[in-house]
C-alpha cells in the first residue's frame, strides 16, 4: 500500500512504500544557510517521526545549496545533526533553487522499521 503523507495539489510532503520513506525537498526559514539548514532538519526530523522513523535510519541525503561556497556553513549544522555511525549515503551539489530566498534544500530518503 502506498501511504501519502500530508498530500497537496502538486506534491505530497513524503511518500512510503514497501518500507522506505521518500521526503519531498525540504526548504528552511532564516537568513543563513546554517539557519536555513538547522530549520530543513528540524522538518525532516519532524517528517521522518510522522511516517514512524528516525535520522538513523535515513538511507540517502541529496542536498543542493545555491552556492557550493556556502558548503562549509552547510556542513557545520549537518555535522552536529547526522547521528554519527548511522550517516547515509550523501550527495551535495549547487542548483538554482525555487526562489532566491532559499540557500539549501535536503531531500530524504529512510528506511521505515516495521511495526
Amino acid at each position: 500500500m502506498i501511504q501519502r503523507i500530508s498530500p497537496g495539489p502538486r506534491m505530497s510532503e513524503a511518500v512510503v512504500y514497501n518500507g522506505i520513506a521518500w521526503l519531498a525537498g525540504q526548504v528552511g526559514e532564516g537568513s543563513t544557510v546554517a539557519e536555513q539548514t538547522a530549520d530543513c532538519l528540524a522538518q525532516v526530523d519532524r517528517i521522518l517521526a510522522d511516517v514512524g522513523s528516525s535520522k538513523e535510519n535515513i538511507l540517502q541525503t541529496i542536498i543542493w545549496l545555491a552556492d557550493m561556497a556556502d558548503f562549509a556553513e552547510m556542513n557545520s549544522v549537518w555535522d552536529k545533526w547526522v547521528p554519527q555511525g548511522n550517516t547515509p549515503a550523501r550527495a551535495t551539489g549547487e542548483a538554482k533553487l525555487a526562489t532566491p530566498k532559499y540557500k539549501v534544500e535536503i531531500i530524504v530518503t529512510a528506511a521505515v522499521p516495521a511495526k
